[in-house]
């Protein structure tokens, strides 16, 4: 059976927690039934047949909207290949054991096959395949969706594109430009790292590649996102944006219908975003590191600034509690911080059933305690069944 209709049908109670509600943490107890919360109390003490917390946390399960983990997986060094469902479980494995309970998953189309230097492999419709096969037969603790990440800088979009359709229920496609020279990657020598450290080509060989690749996006990038833009209209997804950097981009993205921004690189292009009610992500790495990889905004410059809604793991899925822990240490208001990879990323998604501790809500909770202020998960509940 698939993951989201096995109901766990007996009674569980957990009391003795700091419950972490959408707009405060109080200490009490939560009675599930049939995989929803049923009830909430306050207060210490503990009902009869009740877990007791000791006192931790109890949040709801994290929802994480953009991670490229499952292609660690499955591609564990350069030029090794691992089983794709070894790869598909653990990985799921691995995010139920961080406290994530819902994921959508990126995975990439349009791909570069003929360059001589630099090339990458169509995979996204057979990953996909993979993923909605295991989740239909079960295999899988979490809730898995699907996030399709569009390269407009790349070959093959048109045609992988169209391998999806509205029976695949994509929840986002984002527009991805990696042209370098723009966007995150404004400052051609962290492309040139980039690219050199993961291929190991020489300088001249990169110089070449950059060059392939303007050209590239000069004859396909304004066909490539105006087909990607189409896509996410017939699947009925979410569209995000990735990397805006300025003003006009920003406003390309409303016209677009984006209503999600994916790790804007400047303050400018965030105030933008939030302007026009375009929700922003940024990466738990960035806040955890205190700053970009690629030298642009820090995330706790637009947390600060007020313009920051949504955390993501992006690249390390145990960043996603840690950022949000130290983001309500920030704002000294742990729901708060806490809502950025719950509630609000439940809304901009469409997902009402999620994200929240309220009656009705499902049961995809997560407890955890403060280790010298390092959160550690004591316990994961994916629709009340216990899954980490």
């Amino acid at each position: 059976m698939p993951k989201d209709s096995c109901l766990s049908s007996k009674e569980i109670i957990l009391g003795n927690a700091q419950l972490v509600l959408p707009d405060e943490v109080l200490t009490g107890h939560l009675v599930i039934r049939a995989g929803r919360i049923a009830e909430i109390g306050q207060g210490a003490a503990l009902p009869a047949g009740a877990l007791d917390c000791g006192g931790d946390f109890l949040s709801p399960g994290l929802i994480e909207l953009h991670t490229d983990n499952i292609e660690r997986h499955i591609a564990p060094r350069p030029k090794v290949s691992w089983p794709h469902h070894a790869a598909i479980v653990a990985h799921d494995a691995e995010l139920a054991g961080c406290g994530i309970t819902t994921v959508f998953d990126a995975v990439r189309v349009g791909s570069i096959l003929t360059n001589p230097e630099v090339g990458y492999r169509r995979y996204a419709r057979s990953m996909a395949d993979e993923i909605l096969a295991m989740r239909t037969s079960g295999a899988l603790r979490i809730s898995h969706h699907l996030h399709l990440r569009a390269e407009t800088c790349s070959e093959t979009l048109l045609e992988e594109l169209a391998e999806f359709g509205p029976e695949d229920r994509v929840g986002i496609v984002s527009l991805m430009d990696h042209t370098p020279g723009q966007r995150q990657f404004t400052d051609i020598s962290k492309f040139e790292a980039f690219v050199r450290g993961k291929h190991g080509i020489s300088q001249e060989a990169f110089a070449d590649y950059v060059d392939w690749l303007s050209d590239l996006h000069a004859r396909l990038g304004a066909r490539h996102e105006a087909a990607a833009v189409a896509a996410a209209r017939r699947f009925g997804a979410v569209l995000a944006s990735h990397d805006d950097t300025t003003a006009a981009q920003v406003a390309t993205s409303q016209a677009h219908g984006v209503r999600i921004a994916e790790f804007p690189t400047s303050l400018v292009a965030a105030k933008a975003c939030r302007a026009v009610g375009i929700a922003v992500i940024m990466g738990a790495p960035n806040l955890v590191r205190g700053g970009s990889h690629s030298g642009n905004v820090s995330a706790l410059d637009l947390a600060e600034a007020g313009v920051l809604d949504i955390l993501s793991s992006d690249y390390v899925p145990a960043a996603l509690l840690l950022a949000a822990v130290q983001l309500g240490q920030h704002y000294g208001d742990m729901a708060r911080g806490l809502a950025s990879v719950t509630g609000a990323p439940a809304r901009a998604t469409g997902l009402g059933d999620r994200g929240a501790i309220t009656p009705g809500q499902r049961a995809d909770l997560l407890r955890f305690r403060l280790c010298d202020n390092v959160p550690v998960p004591r316990g994961v509940w994916v629709q009340g069944e216990r899954v980490a």
